[in-house]
């Protein structure tokens, strides 16, 4: 009896091993059958959509098909269109009348489809004084372009083509951009139209004023050339999150390229299409960051924070509030600075007319400044 119940139990355990290898050989064998390529005949579409994989409780990463980018980059093509342009250059009186001829310049650049019935964003350096402007969509269909709006100073303009039904692209959001975030580029460098390039996001909040910018840029390594102005700079999920601008010259740097960043340029649009003006705050400083070594220069304490004023532009509302050279910024409107850039934010976060109420640290005294805010106008710097 006994023997018979132990042969009973090794006969139990030897079906529940059984029962454990087999569903192991299917599960393996389903694996294998999924990842094997289809037979000819048979359907051997490919999954080239982007999912979120969890990666042991400890987050997530993006995992992409074979194709993806190809993907996104070919659904992103539908709004991206070329832009040719031409100008007629003024000529002298003088060489006019010895019978001297200058013709006319062209150039290329690329923009994105903002509206479907035909409004384009491009950059303005792409349309300067065109007098003709030619659009060249994704489906080849040529239209004449017309410059209905344009901003200076973030370098943005608007041109208008009779279409409509026209395919827009997909704004996304470019304030939490990190470095190393994957990056496609679209546009027509050197007029070969709608080339596609990918790269990362090589760092935010650039500042290029020497390079003529006056707004913080993308970075970005994927490779720009001239004829990608005014074209997209778009993220993994297929959205806009910068306007190709420039990239610094080759000679001495490479794929060092630079994009308007989206939640910059979405109201600049916006208003540019509704024709209204758009303001850019202005007040007229040279500013630098007091660390140690400039405030022993200065003869301060160690522990005093702030930022120094190192300019004020003649009759600008800087100087018409009397801040002065030296000056050290300490707070605005109760908050505490401590950068350049903390304070670029702030006046870039008000409109013309408005009010700051700074405390500045001069001559080891605390006084209070109001300054009001101008308006930027082209020439002043």
């Amino acid at each position: 009896m006994s023997r018979n119940r132990k042969v009973g139990k090794i006969d139990f355990i030897s079906m529940m091993l059984g029962c454990m290898l087999g569903a192991l050989v299917i599960l393996v064998g389903y694996d294998v059958l999924q990842r094997m390529p289809a037979k000819n005949g048979q359907n051997s579409s490919v999954s080239t959509t982007t999912r979120i994989t969890t990666n042991g409780g400890n987050g997530s990463f993006l995992a992409m098909a074979e194709n993806t980018i190809a993907d996104i980059a070919q659904e992103a093509s539908k709004s991206v269109v070329n832009i040719n342009v031409r100008t007629n250059p003024q000529v002298h009186p003088m060489l006019e009348m010895m019978g001297i001829s200058v013709p006319p310049q062209e150039g290329v650049g690329s923009g994105i489809i903002v509206k479907s019935n035909g409004y384009i964003l491009t950059n303005n350096h792409v349309v300067g004084d065109a007098t003709d402007i030619l659009v060249t969509l994704n489906d080849k269909r040529k239209f004449k372009g017309k410059v209905v709006g344009r901003d200076v100073y973030t370098d943005l303009a608007v041109i208008k083509i009779d279409a409509n039904d026209l395919p827009v692209a997909k704004l996304g959001v470019s304030k939490t951009l990190r470095p190393g975030d994957w990056v496609i580029a679209i546009g027509s460098p050197m007029g070969y139209d709608h080339t596609v390039t990918m790269g990362i996001i090589s760092g935010v909040g650039r500042n290029l004023v020497s390079e003529g910018s006056r707004v913080e840029l993308i970075q970005t390594d994927a490779a720009i050339n001239r004829g990608n102005s005014g074209g997209p700079l778009i993220n993994i999920h297929g959205e806009v999150i910068g306007l190709n601008e420039l990239i610094i010259n080759p000679q001495i740097a490479q794929n060092m390229c630079f994009a308007i960043p989206v939640d910059l340029f979405k109201d600049v649009t916006e208003n540019l299409i509704a024709g209204k003006k758009v303001l850019h705050p202005y007040v007229g400083l040279g500013m630098q960051d007091l660390d140690d070594e400039l405030a022993r220069a200065m003869g301060l304490p160690k522990n005093v924070r702030g930022v120094v004023v190192i300019q004020v532009v003649p009759d600008s509302p800087a100087e018409r509030s009397n801040l002065a050279i030296t000056d050290v910024i300490q707070k605005i409107d109760g908050k505490d600075v401590g950068t350049a850039q903390d304070i670029k934010t702030i006046i870039k976060s008000h409109k013309p007319g408005d009010r700051l109420s700074m405390l500045v640290l001069r001559a080891g005294k605390l006084m209070p400044i109001d300054v009001i805010v101008g308006e930027f106008k082209m020439g002043e710097r």
